[in-house]
């Protein structure tokens, strides 16, 4: 499903402007790209902020409509307040059907729990990627990736290779030879530890050793002394 946001034309511009809209409840922001030129557009900053918590939202085609007029375009930027929960300026561009765009999306892990790493070795997944940036018509642009981590094992990586990709979607980091790490199995210290102790106490020599049988010809000790006369 398609996300729509609705903005208007923005008339007034400069920092004073700017901030007068922010104080009564309104984002100054900007769509820039494709053939149009720039066009200063203004946004409910609750409407938009509610929409920003989507993760969608961050990674998808989105619909603008500006006064009527509509049109696709992705988010590029946005711009929060230090410490206040305000947006105070954000951008969009517009999107060309027919040109590749480069976009990050995030990784959703699948199947950490059945990983032989996690459930044999009691190991947990680190994520070295959370997100990934790709290339792709706007058409194939998918809201995440998945990662399967079934088959990953202790002490194994999972690499950009690794990744099973929607069709029409490449990884550019790989197009220049950097297969980067994605995902490991961690074993944690206490674990590592107990597994280590159990390997040590193995290898200890036991204590009771067996008594040497005699050899042929040898008389067993009877305990008794050498010298005994019969009577």
């Amino acid at each position: 499903m398609q996300i729509e946001i609705s903005a208007r034309k923005r008339v007034l511009q400069g920092k004073g402007a700017s901030r007068r809209l922010r104080g009564s409840g309104v984002v100054p922001g900007i769509i820039y790209g494709g053939e149009n030129p720039a066009q200063a557009i203004e946004l409910d900053h609750n409407n938009l902020y509610h929409k920003l918590k989507l993760e969608a939202f961050h990674a998808s085609i989105l619909s603008m409509d500006v006064e009527g007029q509509k049109e696709p375009v992705l988010l590029r930027d946005i711009q929060m307040h230090p410490f206040k929960l305000q947006v105070l300026h954000i951008d969009f561009q517009r999107v060309d059907p027919n040109k590749k765009i480069h976009m990050k999306v995030p990784l959703h892990f699948v199947n950490a729990d059945i990983a032989p790493g996690v459930k044999l070795s009691g190991g947990i997944v680190s994520h070295v990627l959370t997100e990934l940036d790709i290339s792709c018509l706007p058409k194939d642009l998918p809201e995440f990736i998945s990662v399967d981590l079934a088959e990953l094992a202790s002490g194994n990586t999972l690499h950009l290779s690794d990744l099973k990709l929607p069709e029409g979607v490449e990884i550019p980091a790989l197009a220049k030879g950097d297969n980067l790490p994605v995902a490991t199995i961690v074993i944690p210290r206490g674990v590592a530890a107990e597994e280590a102790a159990v390997v040590a106490a193995g290898d200890i020599p036991t204590t009771v050793q067996k008594k040497e049988a005699p050899k042929e010809g040898e008389k067993k000790d009877s305990g008794k002394k050498d010298g005994g006369k019969k009577k």
